[in-house]
């Protein structure tokens, strides 16, 4: 659903997440990381591929360097002569060739390359998880504001009928005027709840769009019958998770991964590297510029094994190996705290789940028997048969039942959305 879209339709838990997902940042940056990692792996590859650079250059040697030679070779023996040596210009032209045969280091250092974009893959998926939980949550707080409000309308309406048969009643002498007063007074406060649930429903409003990602001008319609398709599900409580297969539980032992790979890329060190190397050039020398026909050109090659051994670098290696094993160590102190506190998370979300759907239960009777109490002191009220006081408080009950329901609604629904996470399943809200 486009933006433009959610300004003239209801949004709906899935449209919701669905624009989320497609405009909140931490989603962006995470499949960014994810995409720019696969260029990770092409630049550890690099390593691996001849490596092959061009050079040229030109030098002007105004003053040539003198040699020091016997006399002999000049027929002036007894004498040391300087010589110059070379021409003023000299010019060259090259390639050179180094290819990597052996080197540990190199190696390792792809194989960390490919778990780094596992890793960012992880990562991604648990930024989307954490997106959906932060909308879904904030969404149902919209829900059900929302929903106070339209209770808080009724009982407006409901109230304003009311004062009026108390104003005419108290017209024709059959009333109190302090029993029409306190009627003004239930409905002025009922107006004030009215306009602190308008502003709440605004900053929930504005909160859930940031939350999306769009802009917070957009007006949304958080639909009021959404509330119906909350349901209490006792058989998802059964579902005991894997805590290995969750996301946060993934992403730490990825991490781990990663650090052994550069545990061994530390190792290398140790380790001898062997490479190939060659040369190929041409280079010209003349007494004038430019350099042309008339200068001496001559080419040259070579081509190199090399091994490089390492011997002793002060203990530096095996400072760099011990730092990694302590590091190693932390993260899986981490990560078997980590797995105790998902089967943690998993067993609080089963027991707030029951008890949210207990307490759910109680509202929903509750409402039952305040809108039943009300229905027939109205009707005693209207007969006479009883005093507008007891009208009033049942009204007051009935309002009190019906925000504690709403809230109760609320209540299990995170509870509902908590569960959900402790067991891997957020993105089946996207369903």
């Amino acid at each position: 659903m486009s933006v433009a879209e959610a300004q003239t339709k209801p949004l709906s838990l899935k449209e919701a997440l669905q624009q989320a997902l497609k405009n909140k940042s931490e989603a962006i940056k995470a499949k960014l990381d994810e995409e720019n990692s696969r260029n990770k792996i092409d630049e550890a590859r690099s390593q691996a591929l001849p490596q092959i650079n061009g050079n040229a250059g030109i030098t002007y040697n105004p003053i040539l360097q003198l040699s020091a030679v016997p006399g002999d070779l000049a027929g002036q023996p007894g004498k040391t002569l300087l010589i110059p040596f070379g021409q003023k210009w000299n010019s060259s032209a090259s390639v050179s060739l180094s290819q990597t045969l052996f080197d540990k280091s190199v190696f390792t250092g792809l194989k960390a390359a490919k778990t780094t974009q596992q890793y960012y893959k992880l990562v991604s998926r648990l930024t989307d998880e954490q997106v959906i939980e932060k909308v879904a949550t904030q969404y149902y707080q919209v829900l059900v504001q929302r929903q106070q409000l339209v209770v808080i309308d009724s009982n407006i309406a409901t109230t304003t009928r009311v004062m009026k048969v108390i104003e005419g009643q108290y017209k024709n002498g059959l009333a109190k005027k302090i029993d029409l007063d306190r009627s003004k007074v239930n409905l002025s406060n009922l107006e004030a709840q009215q306009q602190q649930l308008n502003n709440a429903v605004q900053l929930q409003e504005n909160t859930l769009k940031f939350y999306m990602g769009i802009p917070i001008e957009t007006p949304i319609t958080v639909p009021p019958s959404a509330l119906d398709s909350i349901q209490p599900k006792l058989a998802m409580m059964d579902v005991m998770p894997d805590v290995k297969k969750l996301s946060d539980y993934q992403v730490l032992k990825k991490q781990e991964e990663l650090l052994v790979l550069q545990k061994e890329a530390t190792t290398a060190g140790y380790y001898p590297s062997l490479s190939l190397s060659g040369n190929y050039g041409y280079t010209g020398i003349s007494n004038k510029f430019p350099i042309g026909t008339g200068a001496n050109w001559f080419d040259y090659a070579s081509v190199g094994l090399n091994l490089k051994i390492p011997i002793f670098n002060g203990f530096a290696t095996r400072s760099k190996v011990r730092q990694a094993d302590v590091e190693i160590k932390k993260l899986q102190a981490d990560i078997k705290n980590t797995e105790l506190s998902l089967n943690l998370t998993y067993q609080n979300a089963r027991t707030q789940l029951r008890n949210s759907i207990i307490t759910l239960n109680n509202q929903k009777e509750n409402v039952a028997l305040a809108e039943e109490v009300y229905a027939n002191t109205q009707n005693n009220y209207t007969q006479g048969l009883a005093p507008l006081t007891d009208l009033l408080d049942a009204e007051n009950s009935l309002t009190t039942a019906q925000n504690n329901y709403t809230s109760a609604l609320l209540d299990y629904r995170i509870a509902e959305i908590q569960l959900i996470k402790a067991q891997g399943n957020l993105k089946s809200l996207l369903n």
